[in-house]
C-alpha cells in the first residue's frame, strides 16, 4: 500500500488505515429501525493510506482508487457526483461539521473487496479512510464515533439512507466471531461461531444496486408505518404486537411485520450461538430469507434460486445478505462438506460464484 502511495503521489505516506467487508448473519433492514443485527467481518478488506498535501488549500481531498485506476481531485464543497470518490469526500465533510480541521490530503487506497456483492464495500471504504485521517490528524475518535461519521457521510452526502450496523461491523467486527448490536443503544457483544460449520458467501452473478432508489423507499415506508401506529420506531413493537399490524394499508402491515419478527430472530439466534445449536440458527437464517422475500420484498429471483440451491445440497441455513435487490447469500455449512457443497452449488447455478 504504501508503495502504491509514492507512486501515484511521489511522496512516503504518512498513515493507512484497513477495514473489512462484512457480512449479515441476521438482522436485515432493523438497523435503521432502532432494532438488532448479527453481522460478522469477513477476510476481504480496503486499505488507505493518506499524506498531506502540499500547496494546496484546506479541504482539497485527491484520492487514487487502485480497484477503478483513477485519480480524482475535490474540495468539501463540491456536490456529490454519484461515484467512490463520494465516499471519500463524505468522510471529510463529516469530519469537518464535526468541528475537526481537515487540511488537503491526499490518498491511496486498494481493495479486495467485491463490489455490488452486499457484503458493505462502502462501509470498508469510508471506515479505511476514516482510520486513516484519525491517526495522520491524531484525533480523538473511539470506534463508535468513527463508525457514525461513516453513516453521516452516506447518508448526508451520497444519499444513502442506510442504518449504523455496516460501519460498526467494519470499525468493530472481530474475525470468526458475530457482533450483536443493539443499535438503539449501540450494545454491542461478540458471540462465537458455530464450531464444526463454515459461513459461505455465495454471489448471485446480479449485482446489488441500493442507491437505485429501493432501499430509501423501504425505509419510508417503515416511517409512514410508525407515524400509522403512533409509534416512535419499529423496536418499540414485539411479536405480540403482530395483529395490529394486520391492520396496516400495505405494504406497511408486511413490512413492519418483517422488522419485529426479524428483531426476534437475531435475539433468538444469539441464544443459538450461545448454546452451540448451529441447528436453530441455520432455520432462523431460513426464516430471515422467507421474511425478506415475502414480507419486505428485497429478494430478487436469482438470489431465491440460489438460497435454495444452497439448502437443497446441504446447508443448514442460506439467506440473502445485504440490502438487498442483488447481491449474496450467506449460508451455514458443515466443514468437511463444504467443498463438495460448494461445488454442487455452482454447478447448479452457473451464474453464480463464491466471494
Amino acid at each position: 500500500m504504501t508503495s502504491l502511495y509514492e507512486g501515484v503521489f511521489g511522496a512516503p505516506a504518512e498513515a493507512e488505515g484497513r477495514a473489512p467487508a462484512r457480512a449479515n448473519l441476521l438482522g436485515e433492514h432493523t438497523d435503521y429501525n432502532d432494532g438488532f443485527v448479527l453481522p460478522t467481518p469477513l477476510a476481504y478488506e480496503t486499505a488507505a493510506t493518506i499524506g498531506r498535501m502540499k500547496g494546496a488549500p484546506d479541504g482539497i481531498i485527491e484520492a487514487h482508487a487502485a480497484p477503478f485506476g483513477e485519480t480524482k481531485r475535490r474540495s468539501l464543497g463540491d456536490p456529490p457526483q454519484g461515484d467512490w470518490m463520494d465516499y471519500v469526500v463524505g468522510c471529510f465533510r463529516a469530519l469537518g461539521e464535526a468541528g475537526y480541521a481537515v487540511p488537503a490530503v491526499s490518498l491511496a487506497i486498494s481493495s479486495d473487496v467485491p463490489m455490488g456483492a452486499g457484503i458493505s464495500s462502502s462501509a470498508a471504504l469510508e471506515v479505511a479512510v476514516l482510520r486513516a485521517a484519525r491517526r495522520l490528524l491524531d484525533l480523538p475518535l473511539d470506534d463508535v464515533e468513527l463508525a457514525r461519521l461513516g453513516q453521516k457521510a452516506e447518508n448526508a452526502y451520497v444519499g444513502m439512507q442506510c442504518g449504523i450496523m455496516d460501519q460498526m461491523a467494519a470499525s468493530l467486527g472481530q474475525r470468526g466471531k458475530a457482533l450483536f448490536l443493539d443499535t438503539r443503544t449501540m450494545a454491542t457483544e461478540t458471540v462465537p461461531l458455530p464450531e464444526s460449520f463454515r459461513l459461505a458467501i455465495i454471489h448471485c452473478g446480479k449485482a446489488h444496486q441500493l442507491t437505485a432508489g429501493d432501499y430509501n423507499t423501504r425505509r419510508r415506508e417503515c416511517e409512514a408505518a410508525c407515524a400509522a401506529l403512533g409509534i416512535g420506531s419499529l423496536r418499540d413493537l414485539d411479536t405480540g404486537d403482530l395483529e395490529r399490524l394486520e391492520r396496516l394499508e400495505e405494504p406497511l402491515g408486511r413490512r413492519a411485520r418483517h422488522v419485529v419478527t426479524e428483531n426476534r430472530r437475531v435475539l433468538d439466534g444469539v441464544a443459538a450461538l450461545k448454546a452451540c445449536d448451529a441447528g436453530t440458527f441455520g432455520r432462523l437464517m431460513d426464516e430471515s430469507h422467507r421474511s425478506q422475500r415475502d414480507d419486505y420484498q428485497v429478494s430478487i429471483p436469482e438470489i431465491d434460486a440460489l438460497a435454495d440451491s444452497a439448502k437443497r445440497h446441504g446447508a443448514i441455513g442460506a439467506r440473502l445478505t445485504g440490502g438487498g435487490f442483488g447481491g449474496s447469500i450467506v449460508a451455514l455449512v458443515p466443514s468437511g462438506r463444504y467443498d463438495g457443497w460448494r461445488d454442487a452449488v455452482l454447478a447448479d447455478r452457473p451464474d453464480a460464484r463464491e466471494i
